[in-house]
């Protein structure tokens, strides 16, 4: 089973972009965020015409998020548990069943800025409330992931210019700290688990030649429970989809697992 977490950007702006790689790179579940949509605006049906049961949790103008998957989506929820107040649209999990059930969780982790202030309080907030889910999902000893767009540089590797990014809300030590405190539940980070060392990016500013100067950071990522750990085959950044035509500023991000 090959899952993907792509930040698109905008569902209207990007459909294209999103479905000639859904073409090439064919997913059976893709996590999406920025959807930028309403659940009734989605463009649900050119999706289902390539064979993807769809799942939203939509806001109208940013925040959305998305499950796409080729394989039925069961006991799908939406919004993190923790605050009931919340209505920014970030979160959507469902479990999809191929030689085994998988509990798939979509996140878009609060960006954080301008750092500090509220809105890096109620990022701080956020990722506690993700530290208490990502702790019943271990609990629940079943292949499970959290996968998305995280706004978290975990380590100095994962920028091509760290310095840049000491004082923002991606990169502060609170943020990596809390990020550290989820992992250390018993979390493999895919990617880092294959791969090793500095270059590798998944988002690039739209601005100052950022892709063409390969000024990238690393914020998309998966999060697998051991016993999802256990069945990973394959992980990979997609990065060639930035320099496309009306590009999101991110990439898709993959992992295979014998699912």
């Amino acid at each position: 089973m090959k899952i993907a977490t792509f930040n698109i950007n905008g569902i209207k702006a990007r459909a294209q972009a999103l479905l000639d790689w859904l073409d090439e790179a064919a997913p059976d579940v893709a996590l999406l965020q920025e959807i930028k949509s309403v659940d009734e605006a989605f463009p649900r049906e050119v999706f289902e015409d390539r064979g993807y049961n769809v799942e939203t949790h939509g806001q109208k103008g940013f925040n959305g998020v998305a499950i796409l998957s080729k394989l039925p989506l069961e006991d799908v929820t939406r919004g993190l548990p923790g605050d009931d107040g919340d209505d920014q649209a970030r979160w959507i999990e469902a479990t999809v069943t191929g030689s085994r059930a998988l509990r798939v969780c979509g996140l878009y982790l609060p960006n954080g800025n301008p750092a500090p202030g509220p809105k890096y309080d109620y990022k701080l907030a956020w990722m506690e409330r993700l530290h208490a889910r990502a702790e019943a999902l271990l609990a629940e000893e079943m292949p499970a992931l959290m996968a998305g767009d995280y706004n978290v540089i975990p380590q100095p590797e994962d920028a091509a210019h760290p310095e840049k990014w000491a004082d923002d809300a991606l990169f502060r030590p609170e943020t990596r700290a809390a990020w550290r405190r989820i992992v250390n539940l018993g979390f493999t980070e895919a990617f880092r688990a294959r791969v090793q060392g500095p270059g590798h990016y998944s988002f690039w500013d739209y601005q100052a030649g950022a892709w063409r100067r390969n000024d990238g950071i690393r914020i998309d990522h998966f999060l697998l429970t051991p016993q999802a750990a256990d069945l990973m085959t394959g992980c990979g950044i997609d990065a060639e989809v930035r320099g496309r035509e009306k590009p999101s500023d991110h990439v898709p991000v993959w992992v295979e697992l014998d699912a």
